[in-house]
């Protein structure tokens, strides 16, 4: 087979995107591992002052195209600014309303450099995407803003639906990653079910440098932690339910006697300004530990260091602390949301988010239960052993083949069409 060009969008800046930045890091890592003769070629597009991030997964036949956002509008450059620099006033503009029969922003377009590239297929894997005439995979990854709409500005709203449903009209293949967002994706959007199909993600934390013991005490010493705690790395969206875990921590501290320390890591948006009061508000200040944004050694460091890991999300496609937690040897809890109690495949304790009592009840058993805390580790261990990035990559290597209509290579050829076959049924191949 001749040489075969993809694009993988990864135009985002380290720490603003969540969990999707670990997705791309994953993928990247993954598709870097693959044999250096095969006949693909990964392009990332990236932004010129922001590839740090992903530099340390690229090699092999992976490498990194640079180029500015695809054009929007004669605002688009403000908004960039924006966003970097005075991110309350962008989420300001966003919460004023749309006139009727006005989109909230257009389209985006791409600028040319796919096509002028000789891409052969373009792989959207954040929610952000470009109107193209080439072949392409995307990712809406959930319709968080239909579920749960008191989330999102009435302008939110609209951008989001104009956006997903055009990218996904646009796309040859639709991805998620559980049979739960599949089978809503299907229902809202009326989607050929035949259009959309499941890759499990795996945890990238493994990928990242192991570090020293002296590393994980400049960790400790640096960010100043208990001795004992629970962690929880999210950005500070609402959806992610801080404030369900700050309430049952306050029900344990003050009905229990129970001082469950908590380490929240993670971007801190303009919602963070609220979760500080509120922790202020219940009195648990001195337990509660916002670290921010931590590189990739910091975050293995809390790993090792946490008695726990609690996700009290509200929605969630896939939760990746839940996957780092059991790659990490740390027991886990998380919400009974989404595709959640599918992901969790029996090995972290299971709440209801919106129900402070079962978060505490859980966050107990975990701080108090040694035995209990064993047992979790070497099921999560045994549940995420089955994923890895290598097989994540290789089924995307058979979608970008097919999306293309490229003829599978001869050698590994009858690998490649049962992983193809897989895709096509919906379910993992054997042996993943």
């Amino acid at each position: 087979m001749s040489e075969l060009r993809i694009a993988i969008d990864a135009r985002l800046r380290s720490g603003m995107a969540g969990g999707v930045e670990s997705v791309i890091m994953g993928l990247a890592n993954g598709l870097s591992g693959l044999p250096e003769d095969a006949p693909e070629r990964f392009v990332f597009l990236a932004y010129p002052d922001a590839d740090d991030w992903l530099l340390p997964f690229i090699r092999g036949h992976c490498s990194i195209a640079y180029v500015p956002p695809p054009p929007t509008s004669w605002s688009g450059g403000a908004r960039a600014r924006l966003r970097r620099h005075a991110p309350w006033l962008r989420t300001a503009w966003r919460s004023l309303p749309t006139l009727p029969g006005i989109a909230a922003d257009p389209i985006p377009r791409s600028d040319g450099y796919v096509e002028r590239a000789g891409m052969h297929v373009v792989h959207f894997p954040t929610q952000g995407a470009f109107l193209t005439d080439v072949p392409s995979i995307y990712h809406p990854h959930d319709l968080q803003h239909l579920h749960l709409p008191q989330f999102f500005s009435a302008r939110e709203r609209a951008r989001r639906e104009a956006r997903y449903r055009a990218f996904c009209r646009q796309a040859t293949e639709v991805v998620v990653t559980s049979t739960w967002i599949r089978d809503d994706l299907i229902d809202q959007y009326k989607l050929p079910p035949e259009k959309v199909s499941i890759v499990p993600w795996a945890p990238i934390v493994t990928a990242y440098a192991e570090p020293t013991e002296d590393a994980v005490a400049g960790t400790r010493a640096r960010l100043a932690l208990p001795e004992r705690f629970i962690l929880y790395p999210a950005q500070t969206w609402p959806h992610k339910n801080h404030l369900g875990l700050l309430e049952a921590l306050a029900l344990l501290r003050r009905e229990r006697g129970l001082r469950v320390p908590l380490v929240a890591s993670g971007f801190q948006n303009a919602f963070h300004r609220d979760l500080m009061r509120r922790t202020s508000a219940l009195g648990i200040a001195d337990q509660v530990h916002w670290v921010g944004f931590v590189s990739p050694l910091e975050l293995r460091a809390l790993y090792r260091l946490a008695t726990g890991v609690v996700v009290p999300t509200l929605f969630e496609a896939a939760s990746g602390p839940l996957w780092e937690a059991f790659a990490s040897g740390v027991p886990a809890a998380c919400s009974n949301v989404t595709s959640l109690p599918e992901q969790a495949g029996g090995a972290a304790l299971i709440f209801d988010p919106k129900d402070p009592t079962a978060i505490a009840d859980a966050v107990a058993r975990l701080w108090t239960d040694a035995a209990l805390r064993v047992e979790l580790v070497e099921r999560g261990r045994a549940n995420v052993g089955r994923y890895s990035w290598d097989t994540t990559a290789r089924l995307f290597r058979a979608h970008y083949r097919r999306v293309a209509r490229a003829r599978l290579s001869h050698e590994g050829d009858q690998q490649d069409e049962r992983e193809a076959e897989a895709l096509v049924l919906h379910r993992e191949p054997e042996g993943q």
